[in-house]
């Protein structure tokens, strides 16, 4: 357990669960242990593969089944190819928060018709695949890298924003609670259906920017198919 890992309070910190190690889930890990949460990670692979993760992720850290994240963390972290999706356990997480971090790229995914045409977008197809589970789309507009490398005070000019999509308000508030602590405003783009504002090849994919910058790239963002 790090330092910090009880609130003001002095109860525990809620543990994060994390269904993908790649590039997002293992920053956003560092990110969520500096700040005192505990995490479990896991990936397809299983959890012999993060053993070197965990080790440096320290005390605050274990290794899991992806059942194991599912079923133990308090809030779960969605951090995969898209066309694995289906392999998310669902009973485990009726009743959670599931942040979702899933691009759609169709050279790794495969082509999906009802993205192809727009017709949903892939946060509500990942709702729909957890129909008890509360889904807020973020973290997937930015580069992994500087998860852990823009984040500053809540105050500061030009703070980085990023935005988040959801359907669930109390859940959508958990998130802007959790981007302020680990530094970044965080925009609401809307419902799920609107997450299509911040996907790939948009203004706001990628885009280092503040609030208003954030809300700019998303009343610029035009369809696919409008292009």
């Amino acid at each position: 357990m790090t330092e910090n890992a009880t609130d003001q309070a002095g109860a525990p910190r809620p543990t994060i669960g994390f269904i993908g190690s790649g590039h997002i889930g293992s920053q956003l890990a560092r990110l969520a242990v500096a700040h005192g949460y505990r995490v479990i990670m896991s990936n397809s692979r299983g959890p012999g593969t993060l053993q070197d993760l965990v080790a440096e992720l320290g005390s605050a850290a274990r290794a899991g089944t992806v059942e194991d994240a599912a079923a133990d963390g308090d809030v779960v972290v969605v951090t995969v190819p898209l066309k694995s999706i289906d392999a998310v356990p669902v009973e485990p997480l009726a009743g959670k928060l599931v942040i979702d971090t899933c691009n759609y790229y169709p050279q790794r995914d495969g082509r999906i018709a009802e993205l192809e045409d727009e017709s949903t977008t892939t946060s509500e197809l990942v709702q729909r695949h957890l129909p008890g589970s509360s889904v807020v789309k973020v973290f997937n507009n930015i580069h992994s890298a500087q998860l852990t490398t823009d984040g500053t005070p809540a105050g500061t000019p030009d703070r980085r924003a990023l935005p988040i999509a959801g359907d669930d308000a109390d859940a959508g508030q958990a998130v802007v609670e959790l981007l302020d602590e680990f530094g970044f405003d965080a925009v609401d783009a809307g419902s799920l259906a609107e997450g299509w504002r911040f996907q790939r090849d948009t203004p706001a994919y990628g885009a280092a920017l503040d609030a208003a910058g954030i809300r700019e790239a998303l009343g610029q963002a035009t369809r696919y198919t409008d292009r």
